[in-house]
């Protein structure tokens, strides 16, 4: 506890948090100095006295004179600080309730940089050859070393020169660390995945693959069987892949022990292994295609030999998984199949038909397990912790406790990984007593699946999962604020969020598919508030069945119920007239999408802002019609300078003689009859023949 006269110490980090998120301000001692020469946080600009004075330095008093680029340089800064005042005082309004002005806290961006970069080197990963990451891995550390000396230097070098502006040096330095971390970061990114590289370009593994030879493996099963399914083929799967790690390969009578990642792809047998199992495979290798993780493809001649005893873990959540499709085996064909994926992802059970109505409509992401999951038993889980008054600490641990539990049930996908990751940081960030940054949690998810595994990079289903919570954390936002005061907001936010994610994912999924779901945002909606039922439902029924089996029968029916008006909803706007309309394949696709993306997004602005919008739109008007006056003007200047230029109208200009062609007094570019026919001797009008023309006799009426 403090006493009544001390003040409250704030530690450095608590401090450049504060800075980043609410903007340069007073300091914990109230003169609010930043840099030299300044006596607010404010801008140079709006300090006359910024800049130029006396300066005491250690041992000397000098004079500091601005030059003429720092006077510019001040004089544009206060320009910018009335603007941003003026957009500030526009923005800053009542909020939706009606309250209160409340300052609008700003987005911490600060990690988007360091996560850019770390995807950027895990991409390069995938395609440079080892010694080329290296090469990367040192460049980055060298220029993240120099980005850090920097700012010392400058410093060091201010003695007897001019001062800086105030509050630009520790935004530079901000800016300077901020960009030294990601390099770090990218650095060890690059080096992990040259390991990686050395085992696909490198080695007699890298040597047997390249030559396609037969193998024997003890590997270790890494994931979820994945089926694959040709085109038009119906019932069960007859193919599977399964991504292992390698133990033991014998190829060619040697007997290679090196860990690398294989994908194998076998029959039947192989979609009923379970991650973390040790088994035997056989078959030929192959290269991988080129920007995969993988090392190799072994495609498997025969089923999985010797399977030793898979973790506990991993099997008892696989007969959890076949206990609940079981259990919903009384339903109806469509919640039957579609219940199990909504709850742990087993699409097993799943009616073709179903499926492939819910891919016209957009709503595949509802069949597979999500991040949307995640985030729902992580709220359900703190709501009952909070509801029972345990303290924070606690509560945070068996919040993360219940979600690690629900990632083993549906397996380690990489949209569950990153839904996970960023529901810890957030349950440390709580139990910490700081407020959720939606942003920050996101990058700092990625940054960490990322330098884990680095082939996270190329997933899709990754960069969907993470351009999705992006457009809800970015988009969704500001869609919700726009919406008028009359709108609940939960309507609101049952609108943005699909819409948010749809605008963001839209250019991707056009490669994967290249069609347009004309009523996926309507069918979205709709099934949106049946999801959240289903997956807490079902969710609370997986442990039931185990302990008392009659009242998960009551919940799986209840979900299902749920689940049936999903189902409803796929194959009605499936039916409807357009609901699938082709689209460019490839780069032209993505280009199309995206536009018609950002053209969505200005459409709704202008739908909820209307007033702004002709605001917007008289502006841009009078800048246009400002900016061909500037034109015009500067036309005519530059042909009278060029002295080729007379005027033939009845008007004439005393000043000089106007553009050819426009008649001065219309002002307006009215076009205006010219005769001007550069002193040649025109071939028209014809010359008039010397020679009388003949002149033909007409015969009289009735003549002969």
């Amino acid at each position: 506890m403090n006493s009544g006269g001390e003040k409250p110490r704030t530690s450095p980090w608590n401090r450049y948090v504060e800075s980043a998120v609410r903007g340069p301000g007073p300091g914990p001692d109230g003169a609010g100095k930043v840099g030299l020469g300044a006596g607010t946080g404010q801008h140079a600009g709006n300090n006359p006295g910024a800049g130029s004075g006396p300066v005491e330095g250690r041992h000397r008093t000098f004079e500091v004179v601005p030059s003429g680029r720092r006077r510019a340089r001040q004089q544009w800064g206060r320009v910018w600080d009335n603007a941003r005042q003026r957009v500030g005082k526009a923005g800053s309004g009542k909020d939706r309730d009606g309250g209160d002005e409340a300052p609008r806290r700003r987005m911490d961006v600060r990690l988007a940089m360091p996560a850019a970069a770390v995807w950027a080197a895990a991409l390069a990963g995938l395609w440079l050859q080892p010694a080329a990451l290296a090469v990367l891995c040192c460049g980055c550390v060298a220029a993240g070393v120099l980005m850090l000396k920097r700012p010392g230097r400058r410093s060091a070098g201010f003695r007897g020169r001019r001062a800086p502006e105030a509050g630009r040096e520790p935004a530079r330095r901000s800016f300077l660390a901020t960009g030294a971390v990601a390099l770090f970061l990218a650095a060890a990114t690059a080096a992990h995945s040259a390991v990686a590289a050395g085992q696909r370009f490198e080695g007699p593994l890298a040597e047997a693959i390249a030559s396609g030879k037969s193998a024997v493996a003890v590997v270790e099963v890494a994931g979820a069987p994945r089926p694959l399914a040709a085109p038009g083929q119906a019932g069960p799967p007859e193919r599977w892949s399964v991504p292992v790690w390698t133990r033991d390969v014998s190829t060619g009578g040697v007997l290679l022990r090196t860990r690398a990642q294989l994908m194998v792809m076998g029959g039947g047998a192989w979609g009923n292994v379970v991650p973390g199992q040790v088994l035997r495979a056989a078959g030929k290798l192959r290269p991988a295609d080129p920007g995969r993780e993988e090392a190799g493809i072994l495609a498997a001649s025969a089923a999985p030999g010797k399977p030793g005893q898979s973790p506990i873990l991993e099997r008892s959540a696989k007969e959890l998984r076949e206990r609940f499709v079981a259990a919903s085996s009384f339903l109806a064909p469509d919640p039957r199949g579609l219940l199990p994926g909504m709850v742990t992802g087993d699409t097993s059970a799943l009616d073709e038909g179903l499926n492939n109505a819910m891919k016209v409509v957009g709503m595949t992401h509802l069949t597979a397990v999500s991040g949307a999951n995640c985030g729902l038993v992580l709220g359900a889980l703190l709501l009952a912790c909070r509801s029972l008054r345990l303290p924070r600490l606690p509560a945070a641990v068996l919040a993360a406790g219940g979600l690690g539990l629900f990632v083993v049930l549906v397996g380690p996908d990489a949209s569950v990984l990153r839904a996970a990751l960023m529901g810890a940081v957030a349950v440390v960030s709580l139990a910490g007593g700081r407020a959720g940054r939606g942003l920050s949690f996101l990058c700092l998810a990625v940054i960490g699946l990322l330098l884990m595994d680095p082939g996270l990079g190329s997933s899709f289903g990754f960069l969907l999962s993470v351009l999705a919570t992006l457009g809800i954390i970015v988009l969704g936002r500001c869609i919700i604020d726009w919406t008028p005061k009359c709108v609940p907001r939960w309507a609101a936010a049952a609108v943005a969020v699909p819409l948010s994610a749809q605008l963001l994912c839209g250019p991707v999924i056009v490669l994967l598919q290249p069609q347009f779901s004309s009523y996926s945002l309507l069918a979205n909606v709709i099934a949106s508030p049946l999801v959240a039922p289903v997956t807490l439902l079902g969710t609370a029924a997986v442990p039931l069945l185990v302990l008392v089996p009659w009242p998960a029968t009551a919940l799986i029916a209840v979900a299902g119920t749920f689940s049936a008006g999903v189902a409803g909803t796929a194959r009605f706007a499936s039916q409807l007239p357009g609901a699938s309309l082709p689209w460019p394949e490839g780069i032209p696709g993505l280009l199309t999408m995206l536009f018609l993306s950002m053209l969505t997004y200005g459409a709704v602005w202008a739908a909820a802002r209307p007033r702004r919008f002709i605001r917007c739109i008289l502006f841009c008007h009078r800048r246009l019609v400002s900016l061909i006056e500037v034109l015009e003007t500067s036309a005519i200047t530059i042909l009278r300078r060029a002295g080729g230029a007379t005027s033939h109208g009845p008007h004439r200009d005393k000043a000089g003689p106007p553009a050819p062609g426009l008649e001065q007094a219309a002002g307006r570019g009215r076009l205006e009859y010219s005769t001007d026919l550069s002193g040649r001797n025109p071939r028209w009008p014809l010359h008039k023949s010397e020679q009388p023309v003949p002149r033909h006799q007409t015969r009289q009426p009735g003549g002969m």
